[in-house]
């Protein structure tokens, strides 16, 4: 059988971009001479006082007018949730109908909460105690070598591939590139990271705050005038 790789790390990696702040401020010139808004901007001499405007006042185009392509290896179930983000937002992702899937699949990490409490709408997660981790993790590999040798044997046998990973748990990793603007990125994070000082808090899973976590850095790093004032104006997208 062949070997089996668990890991426990989420990947969102920076590989390419088009423009910062200040095709931002380019892309809210172009109007100036149409929209009485915008020409108040025009009074504003910074850069980053133009960016504060715009986030202030919600005028969100602007800040489309850019890209940022990432690279993501993660488990099935945070490529689910990512892909609800459909505004402003462009997928590849690695195809179980034409390549064969790796024998990959993910294991909670000791620092993964694992145990849910509270009511519905307002549930929490605490980490739980060492035995029920160690069980689960000893579960889960378990049962994802059943799952990876059911999809050689389909395989084997001549099965399509795309009938074949039907055996395929969601903790099986795959990966996509995904290419996104400022504006839609800026959606993303409001969602899938908890930030109490946020206008609107938000709880989301673990894996995917995690590689949140990841383009969020990316923003902050290239559009920095633009994080920013996000961030001052309780990190809700204009």
């Amino acid at each position: 059988m062949t070997d089996i790789v668990f890991r426990s790390d989420i990947v969102a990696e920076h590989r390419d971009h088009m423009g910062g702040d200040e095709s931002i401020i380019e892309a809210m010139l172009v109007s100036s001479d149409k929209d009485q808004l915008i020409q108040e901007m025009l009074e504003i001499p910074k850069t980053e006082g133009r960016i504060r405007f715009l986030m202030r006042m919600k005028h969100g185009t602007p800040f489309e007018h850019n890209a940022l392509k990432f690279y993501v290896e993660a488990p099935i179930f945070v490529f689910r949730e990512w892909h609800r983000h459909r505004i402003g937002w462009s997928y590849n992702e690695q195809s179980g109908r034409y390549s064969e899937l790796p024998p990959m699949f993910y294991v909670p990490g000791p620092e993964r909460p694992l145990v849910q409490v509270g009511k519905p709408g307002a549930y929490t997660y605490v980490a739980g105690n060492l035995w029920d981790y160690n069980w689960l993790v000893k579960d889960v590999k378990e049962q994802a070598e059943w799952q990876y040798l059911s999809y050689q044997m389909r395989l084997k046998r001549g099965i399509a591939k795309e009938v074949a990973r039907m055996s395929l748990g969601v903790n099986t990793y795959s990966k996509m590139y995904a290419t996104c603007n400022a504006r839609s990125l800026m959606a993303f994070l409001s969602l899938r990271t908890n930030e109490p000082t946020a206008t609107f808090p938000s709880t989301p899973m673990w894996e995917i705050e995690v590689a949140a976590r990841m383009t969020e850095e990316v923003l902050q790093q290239l559009f920095p005038l633009t994080y920013n004032a996000w961030v001052e104006f309780g990190r809700v997208a204009p």
